[in-house]
């Protein structure tokens, strides 16, 4: 074990952790300051906290996987689905900042609109994703740096969970807006800086094209069909994930928040770009031949060892970034279901109670990060089961015929039908791509179907500002 690694990864990990301590100091929060933040930030720091809580350690695997495995045309499929998913935002956000201009999450406003049959799917799906997101995170960069340094897997998931979840129980959303504002600042001039030292470790780029002509070829199929898969899978899963729903809510105003998604995801394409470069960087160093660590394979065997410490920086801090936005996402899903149920719970409580359930869910992130299971197995089921549900959920917001009902039927019309065409876990079977665009067809055909029908009450949009308020009020207004 590199113990001068393992103390890189302690002093970065203590100083973001010390910054969120220092930012929550004096606070006395409310449990709407823990959970949603509402309307606290202008947009810079709006941008700010988007593009360090939308790039996690996943941008050290994925992007250059996907060059590795599918070309050119599926890493520019996977930069535009990242972008896209920002940009969806800026449209859907609007909508439902005004529909419910004192929201917190999107299984809430599933509740109001469907009733508990889809608010049950809703929330499954909701938890069991950003919960596989957390694992991966913290599971990638236990293996990054066991790599890097040989550090056991269990000690870096402790290091940077705890390190994590310390500022992130104590300071809720607001640290977790502070630290990424920190963050931004580091990760792109750190991107930069491996970028240009790597490139110049690439004896002829023009070589690449000979070695592996296909990948650079436009029209191939299996990218194309790589790059509408992960379209499909990206902004359908992204649309369920509550740390993004939280940030719509924490503009200064409608505008604001349109503006930050919209920029955020123009700066995240080019860096979806960058990143999946390395795939190609790999390639012509011979260190391609495990795609998902192709990008940390050449950094650690063709690039000098300074880069190798500022690349474990780098991760780190994406790390950091994106599991406290993930972890107090969490929290607010469940913490605003238990107000519901128990509205007469104090704020003093259900503000230990959110603390607490932070630390219980840091705790089984780092056991199950601690074993090096691989999640891509289940990072897809997951995604599959949003492509499912993603179109009756949204549609709601626009169509008043679609009923709790129709919207649950379509949902899981989906999910099985594209069940039927998934991959086994080994692969051997199935059809990734046509199992992604049936399980969003169907439901999106059913939905529109029957809307048409006029089936039940139309939806009174009204119910949603009128039934949907601040925590705090909800005993006197909604029990």
């Amino acid at each position: 074990m590199n113990s001068a690694g393992l103390t890189l990864i302690i002093v970065t990990t203590a100083l973001f952790s010390g910054i969120g301590i220092l930012s929550s100091r004096g606070q006395h929060l409310s449990i709407e300051d823990y959970i949603s933040a509402r309307n606290s930030t202008g947009l810079g720091a709006t941008i700010a906290t988007l593009v360090a809580s939308s790039m996690g350690a996943w941008i050290l695997f994925s992007p250059a996987e996907a060059s590795v495995t599918a070309g050119i045309t599926a890493l520019i499929g996977y930069a535009l689905s990242s972008a896209a998913a920002l940009f969806v935002y800026a449209w859907l956000g609007q909508r439902l900042r005004a529909m419910m201009p004192e929201g917190h999450s999107i299984a809430e406003y599933v509740f109001y609109r469907f009733g508990r049959g889809m608010y049950g799917l809703a929330l499954m799906i909701t938890a069991f994703y950003m919960s596989v997101f957390l694992t991966a995170e913290l599971t990638g960069i236990a293996l990054v740096v066991q790599m890097a340094f040989g550090v056991p897997l269990i000690l870096t998931a402790a290091i940077v969970g705890i390190g994590t979840l310390i500022y992130t129980a104590l300071g809720g959303l607001r640290a977790s807006i502070f630290t990424d504002k920190i963050q931004s600042w580091l990760i792109l001039p750190l991107l930069a800086v491996i970028f240009v030292v790597s490139l110049m470790q690439v004896s002829d780029f023009r070589q690449i094209t000979y070695t592996a002509p296909d990948l650079f070829n436009l029209t191939s199929l299996a990218g194309i069909e790589y790059g509408a898969t992960l379209l499909i899978a990206i902004v359908s899963a992204e649309l369920f994930n509550q740390a993004n729903w939280q940030r719509v809510y924490v503009a200064n105003s409608s505008q604001t928040m349109r503006r930050a998604f919209l920029s955020a995801g123009m700066i995240i394409l080019p860096i979806i770009l960058v990143v999946g470069s390395f795939g190609f960087f790999a390639i012509d160093a011979g260190t391609a031949d495990t795609p998902s660590v192709a990008l940390i394979a050449f950094i650690i065997n063709a690039t000098p060892p300074w880069i190798v410490l500022v690349t474990m920086v780098l991760a780190i801090t994406l790390i950091m970034s994106s599991m406290d936005t993930l972890l107090n996402g969490l929290v607010s899903l469940f913490t605003v279901d238990l107000v519901r149920l128990r509205p007469q719970t104090d704020q003093r409580q259900l503000l230990r109670l959110a603390r607490g359930g932070s630390v219980v869910l840091a705790v089984l992130a780092i056991l199950i990060a601690s074993q090096g299971y691989s999640v891509l197995y289940l990072f897809l089921v997951a995604d599959l089961v949003c492509a499912a549900a993603v179109f009756p959920t949204y549609y709601g917001l626009f169509n008043r015929q679609l009923s709790g009902t129709g919207a649950l039927v379509a949902s899981i019309s989906g999910i099985i039908a594209g069940g039927l065409y998934f991959p086994d876990p080994t692969f051997s079977r199935g059809n990734l791509f046509l199992s992604f665009l049936i399980a969003f067809m169907v439901p999106t055909l059913l939905s529109l179907l029957l809307a048409r029908l006029r089936l039940g009450i139309p939806f009174d949009f009204r119910h949603l500002k009128q039934r949907v308020v601040p925590i705090g009020e909800t005993a006197e207004k909604v029990g």
